[in-house]
């Protein structure tokens, strides 16, 4: 391998991902399909939860709520573990792709935006995970019965904890997406930066074509985005 290093032609024979400084276009349909799947959590816990509380919001039967929740927190921590393992590759690309003029204004601006503080996202969801592998490490041992016990009770608790991050993505993730899509066209398309950045703003710029929330200005990070009353924003 360091012999190559030194060959005139040793970039033909390296894989893809040493020498193209895109390759993490390849990772971009996985954060978005994870987005979309936390989202879908998210939806389908809305539709439920109304039925579920009394007029002024409070649940109905706890118990009922409580594993309404478990199973929300289930479904977005699997999602977001997706987007732990190709999120930091696509982030990193749009981050080295971007440049001056695409924060200050055009059609990805309010997107890298929305990226302030995707990093805390993705560490703390990062160190939970982390965490989460400690535990499995030390109950390896445990006999059959009482592994399966604790191993549901320490995943739930780790579901639990995780969907604040997994609720965070569910709006970072799609501006990160949206971001690299635009970035990696002009590259795919082998035209002059300015030229096929002009052609996508056309269809970016059309009324409709984006449903997510109003991008905040680029001060400090906001911990956890304004969320609806009863449904996501109840920890």
């Amino acid at each position: 391998m360091s012999a190559s290093s030194t060959s005139p032609a040793s970039g033909e024979n390296q894989p893809p991902t040493a020498t193209d400084p895109l390759a993490w276009r390849r990772h971009l349909p996985a954060p978005a399909s994870a987005a979309a799947g936390i989202n879908e959590a998210c939806d389908a816990w809305d539709a439920v939860s109304d039925s579920l509380c009394d007029a002024d919001g409070w649940p109905l039967d706890d118990e009922v709520y409580a594993d309404g929740k478990v199973k929300r927190d289930a479904a977005a921590w699997k999602h977001a573990e997706v987007f732990l393992d190709h999120g930091p590759e696509v982030l990193a690309g749009v981050r080295a792709a971007a440049d001056g003029p695409d924060y200050v204004e055009g059609p990805i601006s309010d997107d890298l935006r929305r990226l302030h503080g995707i990093d805390t996202t993705l560490a703390r969801a990062h160190q939970l995970r982390h965490e989460w592998d400690q535990v499995m490490a030390l109950m390896d041992g445990s006999q059959p019965g009482s592994l399966q016990l604790y191993q549901e009770r320490a995943e739930e608790h780790r579901n639990s904890e995780g969907w604040h991050y997994a609720h965070e993505l569910s709006y970072q993730g799609p501006a990160l997406v949206r971001a690299g899509e635009y970035l990696v066209g002009p590259a795919e398309a082998e035209q002059p930066a300015q030229t096929q950045r002009a052609r996508v703003a056309l269809t970016r710029s059309t009324p409709g074509a984006r449903s997510v929330p109003p991008a905040s200005p680029p001060a400090p990070p906001v911990a956890n985005p304004a969320a609806p009353a009863r449904h996501r924003g109840r920890s």
